[in-house]
């Protein structure tokens, strides 16, 4: 009994031994594994923990007015960081007074103050040790030839991490035009040139670097190997020119600032090419001071008013309704449509004027009367004149934000039987500047409707890779018959004595054009009126070189309100000075003996003129 006894627990320790033994082979084979077959992949595993790629950001191309002035450049700041660990010892101890000196006279603290400071960062260990921050391209170049630091990363400890701010040497000018692009998260924020032409031109294509946890938050480039340099953007040429963008903007912020506007703005463009030379938007803040916040010459619309009697009379004259020698008569200055009535700002009325007289002081009554008499059996045929001129749709121009025009036709919401005598002379229809512009510049062009234009060229250094040609929405919005009768119209606005915008005639330098005042608010009230004044035109009149629209939203009630005294000065003052610093300016002159007979037009009687004339 006792030796089956013996032989059960000899049993049980030789299989407790063999469990154990078992047991420990598997902890050997496991040691075994980790150190010869794993320890490779667990060592890169931690490694990876501790480097990343890195994105490294490509410097965005930059943005330049025509005539070669910088608008928007990317502007690179330097971080500078130190690991002392890297550095030789005997290197470290004989130029550490030297790049401490350096050091003094780059920052506000003293030659002592970095040798404590490097040397302790030196024996803890800390192998990114803050030097500088924000130091422009100048500053780096100089510290790149500091002792020690003129080794470089990998035997001189120098890091650098460079960050790119965007500037805008010229800043306020044209700074909703220029514009932005930025990213907020998945979002895009994309504003004026900047955001138009950011994809595959100013954004360039982005680097990649190896980066090293160094500490907790703190990473470090590994070597120059493992780096993709980025591919810096591509510059845009726009067709802004700095000094006339200048005078516009200049002028702009004067009369908004003398007649305590809200809001105004100011375009120029080339009559030939459709180029934009300047863009001015500018909006009262709390301070009472005028910048640049919204892009209105694009986005925001507005009703003409009397600029749109241009539309107007070249619909008529084209479907042959009337002629510039159509008398209209309207007593007392008023106008019935229903039991609507539309008043001449002229107190009394005008009596019976020929077309060309009613255009040339701006008369509302005759246009009313020229469009509801000429079309009410069929509105349409208006609506569809205006539509063949392209007035209804938007410019489709690269920048973001355009409105579309609003012109409404028959049977659509809105429309009622005083529909046709408002549209006559700028109300019931919206339109933004830039599109009022246009219809003017293709006027000035004998026709040519051409798209607005922002950029002449995208370039990478010196190499053009992309010149851009004027685009043509309509070749021609009207016949020849009707674009020589209205152009000598717009002359007479500014050349007749009786002329809306006579003020600003000057005989020995041509301007045409047309006034416009309109009334917003109107809805609400007598009360809650205020206005609208603008000016649109070309000069010089004979040979036109430049377009101009000039808008002004809500000047002081109490002060001057008309097209006349408020834009149309603003008008006149651009046009001059930009004849006047042009490198390249023609002399411009009406013949004298032309300006002083004051010949009047054929569609104009001396007796009528004589009347009116009489009346002002």
């Amino acid at each position: 009994m006792k030796q089956n006894e013996t032989q059960q627990m000899m049993i049980r320790i030789y299989a407790v031994a063999g469990i154990l033994f078992l047991f420990a082979l598997g902890v050997f084979y496991r040691l075994a594994t980790v150190q010869f077959v794993e320890r490779e992949e667990l060592e890169q595993s931690a490694l990876n923990q501790n480097r990343k790629m890195e994105t490294l950001e490509a410097k965005r191309g930059n943005v330049y007015s025509v005539d070669g002035a910088l608008l928007a450049t990317s502007v690179p700041s330097y971080h500078i960081y130190f690991d002392p660990t890297v550095v030789k010892e005997e290197s470290f101890n004989t130029e550490l007074l030297g790049l401490s000196d350096s050091l003094a006279l780059l920052t506000t603290k003293p030659s002592s103050y970095w040798v404590n400071y490097l040397k302790k960062a030196r024996s803890s260990g800390d192998r990114y040790v803050r030097i500088a921050r924000d130091l422009d391209y100048r500053q780096y170049v100089r510290l790149n030839e500091f002792p020690i630091f003129e080794k470089g990363r990998g035997r001189g400890g120098l890091i650098v991490d460079m960050n790119i701010a965007r500037k805008k040497p010229l800043s306020p000018l044209a700074d909703r035009l220029i514009g932005y692009y930025k990213e907020t998260g998945a979002d895009e924020i994309r504003v004026g040139i900047e955001g138009a032409f950011n994809d595959d031109i100013l954004e360039g294509k982005p680097g990649m670097q190896e980066v090293q946890r160094i500490q907790k938050g703190l990473w470090k480039p590994v070597s120059l190997d493992n780096r993709i340099e980025p591919e810096d953007g591509k510059d845009v040429v726009t067709t802004l020119n700095s000094n006339i963008q200048d005078i516009a903007h200049q002028a702009l912020n004067s009369v908004l600032t003398r007649y305590k506007a809200e809001k105004g703005t100011v375009i120029v463009m080339d009559v030939k090419s459709g180029a934009i030379r300047a863009m001015s938007n500018l909006t009262k803040a709390s301070d009472g001071i005028y910048s640049e916040q919204l892009n209105d010459a694009v986005g925001s619309l507005y009703e003409p008013g009397s600029t749109f009697k241009l539309m107007s009379l070249v619909a008529a004259l084209e479907d042959r309704k009337v002629d510039t020698s159509t008398v209209f008569h309207a007593p007392y200055g008023h106008y019935r449509v229903y039991d609507r009535i539309i008043r001449d700002s002229r107190h009394g009325g005008y009596g019976a004027i020929s077309l060309a007289t009613a255009f040339t002081v701006s008369s509302n009554t005759a246009f009313a009367e020229m469009i509801h008499e000429g079309y009410k059996e069929n509105p349409e045929a208006y609506v569809n004149r205006l539509y063949s001129m392209k007035l209804h749709q938007p410019l489709d121009i690269p920048i973001a934000g355009e409105a579309s025009p609003k012109i409404r036709y028959p049977g659509e919401k809105g429309w009622s039987g005083v529909s046709l005598a408002f549209m006559s002379h700028g109300y019931e229809v919206s339109m933004t500047p830039l599109q009022v512009l246009s219809y003017y510049n293709a006027i000035a062009n004998d026709g040519v409707y051409l798209k607005p234009q922002f950029i002449e060229q995208i370039r990478r250094g010196n190499h053009i890779e992309k010149q851009f040609k004027p685009e043509v929405v309509h070749p021609s919005i009207a016949s020849r018959a009707t674009l020589r009768k209205v152009q000598r119209l717009l002359r007479d606005v500014v050349e007749k004595p009786f002329g809306t915008a006579h003020k600003l005639y000057d005989p020995y330098f041509s301007m045409a054009g047309k006034t416009g005042t309109s009334q917003v608010g109107y809805q609400k009230g007598k009360d809650e009126v205020d206005y609208v004044s603008s000016f649109v035109g070309y000069f010089p009149a004979d040979d036109p070189q430049y377009s101009c629209v000039v808008v002004v939203h809500r000047p002081d009630k109490n002060d001057k309100i008309y097209g006349a005294d408020v834009a149309g000065p603003v008008f006149k003052s651009i046009a001059q000075k930009i004849y006047a610093t042009s490198p390249h300016k023609e002399v411009i002159q009406l013949d004298k003996q032309f300006a002083l007979l004051n010949v009047l037009s054929p569609s104009v009687t001396s007796a009528e003129s004589k009347r009116i004339g009489n009346r002002r």
